[in-house]
């Protein structure tokens, strides 16, 4: 079943302005330094947020590099 009224190409392309997608900005995680997204955990240190460090040694996350 086709639409009563087409939409015309501005208005969809109006209406898609907003689907851009934007750039990431990591931080710099408090213990090592490296840059790390926002809630997740930091690949070196394992630091997530105050008062959590998880270790993952299969992934290698929060592994003493030695």
């Amino acid at each position: 079943m086709q639409p009563s009224l087409r939409q015309s190409h501005g208005r969809s392309r109006r209406r898609r302005s907003h689907h851009a997608l934007e750039p990431v900005h990591p931080t710099a995680c408090p213990l090592s330094g490296q840059p790390k997204m926002h809630h997740r955990a930091c690949n070196e240190s394992g630091y997530v947020r105050p008062g959590l460090k998880i270790s993952v040694p299969k992934l290698k996350i929060g592994e003493n590099k030695d």
